[in-house]
């Protein structure tokens, strides 16, 4: 269990203190080596203290404005949105509870207030007795609590604008809706302030607008409510993701008792058993049994993986029939399925290149409307038929109304937010929003062909040797030589020797020369492993061993020569069998009009020979770590938009010189701070799913500036009066309401259509 560092109050797992202290019998652990040198100075002063854990700060953001960023709930300063914590989904939304609460107010009191107000004009208020006069205080106490209780977070958030110096939408509702306030309270109780423009046909009553008013923030209150719906959906796969991890775990114990403890008591290195059909509590590896693994929830692909002994399980799959005992290894935030959810939901918080259009236009749409409102007033004044003023009050409320650009600023991170859920349910994870969007312009590939197209388990397939050496010996040298390095080459040979039952010895004065081979002293004898190159120092290369080179090369193996007590005596072949969903994935890229690149370090006769196996467009073979770099820039000098995918670390400076780095993992290796895009699973079928989604998810976002756009286009014109010379028609502003909250939901609805895209 975790225990509490008495220094500084946090929170610290056992397996990863920094230090840790006994203290009359009790032992302390400590969070950093500062504290623990503090407790050491003085231990009775610390052991007596009670330390509250301390919990990390929370950051909150803006759904449309991800650089705002603030350690405590609130609106936002730009927008006076809600905001959000940046940690995940939120299950307990308050705003909506709220803003559900005042929409149904909203309703209840509104209802009856447009049937008032329309009474008059089907002849049924004279029936009641109600004068015009208890008509206009009647609505007031209908249309007040709508407007001052059920609209006042709009008026907050409009004060709030004011004060920031950000015009926002609610600046635009805040105005309208104050003005048809204000306007009507005037009209009700002095309507002697007003000259004889504003009095109705001549009489002495003044036009209220209570009615206007009250279904205005009803409505804009309707919009908000399916707004925060549809945008907790968004989320949703945040939500399921973090519903995959099991919540207890079977630990066995020491003494071989099997205790179901909370999976937050589990601690590496516990030995836990998995029974048929149950979840996978943390990431770890198989210590006994066997079984097939459901990893469909990590990696999107349906086939169970068949586990065993030595094999590495991750959190929250599914195991199938069989029993398995593994050993943890992650735990809690250290989790693939916890660096996941992590990394959703602060990708989600990035900005989309696109949105700068979106928010250059937002920077002045506020202005230029308000500017727009005051001339469609000062128009009708002057203009317009009697009572002249009251017209220029209803249609400039119409104006600020049905041009709230809320639209606007949702076109684009809504639809991000969207993608990179579905991304992350099938196995693909984008670092920022930047990536979802170049991804659509990638037009060349570049691969690298170990661990990328090949499964990166190279295998030991064929051994010559020169004639008067005996095979098993010289195996046995050059083994024991190669167990010394860490490339794969050379795991690939020493297991082989191993596979045959060859018994290794140590190596003396090892020697790795970069990029050529390794050397050194095997019990008394000299040997070296290596390319052809550095084959050079040892004499002449014989006929028959480079003729046997040659034919492993055309079937696409690698050849490397070995020379013993300075001589040239053995070529060895390895061949890093291609991962059975390569072509298919090939296939796939090249129907999406992307050229593939595959950089090889291995020879060219050995890279072309894959190269033509896959159908691949461009082979570069002999190519150096150091030279994938210049490669990549050599593409991008010819006009290309290329990404780059490799493994995430030693393709780190390719990676990053890419216009798109795409990280190839598998399991818990995930290198998902290495590029714009990770892959859980090492599968270039992801890479095509990836491009399917990047081109969805833009198509997507110009779908909704669009519907934005349009409303604004055609409804402010409309609202301002340019119909009324010639049709002799108005917006309400209650239909200018309205039409202002169906273009949030068109967008939002849109926008939700990603969930059901096909990758």
């Amino acid at each position: 269990m975790s225990s509490i560092d008495p220094v500084c109050g946090m929170k610290v797992e056992p397996a990863k203190a920094a230090g840790s202290s006994v203290y009359q019998g009790k032992t302390y652990h400590f969070c950093s080596r500062h504290c623990l040198l503090a407790f050491k100075a003085d231990p009775a002063k610390y052991a007596a203290k009670e330390k509250p854990v301390v919990p990390p700060a929370a950051e909150y953001t803006c759904p449309m404005h991800p650089e705002v960023r603030s350690d405590r709930p609130g609106n936002c300063p730009k927008c006076g949105m809600a905001l959000v914590p940046m940690a995940g989904a939120e299950e307990d939304n308050a705003e909506l509870r709220d803003m559900t609460r005042r929409f149904w107010v909203g309703v209840v009191f509104s209802i009856p207030l447009i049937f008032i107000a329309m009474a008059p004009y089907l002849g049924i208020m004279e029936p009641l007795g109600l004068s015009p006069r208890t008509r206009a205080y009647v609505e007031f106490v209908l249309g007040t609590p709508v407007v001052l209780w059920s609209g006042w977070p709009f008026f907050r958030k409009f004060a709030l604008s004011l004060k920031n110096r950000s015009p926002n939408m609610y600046t635009l509702i805040g105005l309208g809706v104050a003005l048809a306030y204000i306007f009507s309270v005037a009209a009700v109780f002095a309507p002697g302030l007003f000259p004889a423009e504003f009095r109705m046909h001549g009489g002495e009553e003044v036009g209220a607008y209570f009615e206007a008013a009250a279904v205005i923030v009803t409505l804009v209150l309707l919009g908000e409510v399916m707004q925060l719906r549809a945008l907790g959906q968004t989320s949703q796969a945040i939500k399921q993701l973090l519903a995959l991890a099991p919540n207890t775990a079977l630990r066995v114990e020491a003494d071989g008792r099997e205790v179901e403890v909370p999976l937050s008591e589990v601690q590496v290195g516990d030995r836990l058993r998995v029974r048929p059909g149950e979840k996978v509590p943390i990431d770890g590896v198989c210590l006994e049994g066997a079984s097939n693994v459901d990893e469909s929830m990590i990696t999107g692909e349906p086939v169970p993986v068949p586990k065993k002994a030595g094999n590495r399980v991750t959190g929250a799959t599914i195991n199938g029939k069989g029993t398995l005992v593994i050993r943890a290894e992650r735990v809690g935030s250290d989790t693939l399925l916890a660096q996941i959810v992590h990394m959703v939901a602060q990708a989600q918080r990035t900005r989309a290149p696109v949105q700068r259009l979106a928010d250059l236009v937002a920077a002045y749409f506020v202005q230029t409307v308000i500017a727009i409102a005051v001339l469609t007033a000062i128009v009708w004044g002057i203009f317009g038929p009697s009572p002249a003023l009251t017209y220029a009050v209803v249609n400039a409320v119409a104006v600020l109304i049905i041009a709230c650009p809320c639209a606007v600023g949702l076109a684009t991170p809504i639809s991000i937010t969207v993608a990179m859920g579905q991304g992350a349910l099938n196995g693909i994870l984008f670092r920022n929003a930047e990536a979802v969007e170049k991804l659509r312009d990638v037009n060349t590939l570049v691969v690298d062909k170990t661990g990328t197209l090949t499964l990166g388990r190279p295998q030991l397939v064929a051994l010559a040797v020169e004639k008067g050496m005996n095979e098993d010996e010289a195996l046995r040298v050059i083994a024991s030589l190669e167990r010394a390095s860490e490339h794969p080459l050379a795991q690939a040979i020493v297991k082989g020797a191993e596979d045959r039952g060859i018994s290794l010895q140590p190596v003396e004065n090892f020697d790795s020369v970069t990029g050529q081979g390794v050397q050194g002293v095997v019990g008394g004898r000299k040997v070296a492993v290596g390319s052809r190159r550095f084959m050079e120092r040892f004499g002449a290369m014989p006929e028959a061993l480079a003729g046997k080179a040659d034919s492993l090369r055309t079937q696409g193996k690698t050849a490397m020569f070995a020379a013993v007590d300075g001589r040239v005596a053995a070529v060895i072949g390895v061949a890093d069998p291609i991962k059975d969903t390569t072509p298919e994935a090939v296939q796939a890229l090249k129907a999406q009009g992307v050229t593939i690149v595959m950089l090889s370090g291995d020879s060219r006769a050995t890279a072309e020979a894959v190269g033509r196996q896959l159908g691949i467009d461009e082979v570069i073979g002999e190519v150096l770590p150091e030279q994938k770099v210049e490669k990549v820039k050599a593409l991008q000098a010819g006009g290309r938009f290329v990404a780059m995918a490799g493994d995430g670390i030693n393709d780190a400076p390719a990676l990053a010189q890419a216009h798109v780095g795409i990280a190839m993992g598998t399991g818990t290796d995930v290198a998902i701070e290495s590029a714009g895009v990770t892959l859980v699973k090492g599968d270039l079928r992801g890479i095509a799913k990836a491009i399917r989604l990047s081109h969805a998810t833009m198509r997507n976002v110009k779908q909704n500036l669009f519907f934005a756009f349009v409303y604004n286009a055609l409804g402010v014109p409309i609202a301002a009066g340019v119909l009324y010379p010639v049709f002799g028609l108005l917006l309400s502003p209650i239909f200018a309401g309205a039409a202002m909250a169906m273009s949030s939901v068109s967008v939002v609805s849109n926008a939700l259509r990603l969930r059901r895209t096909r990758l």
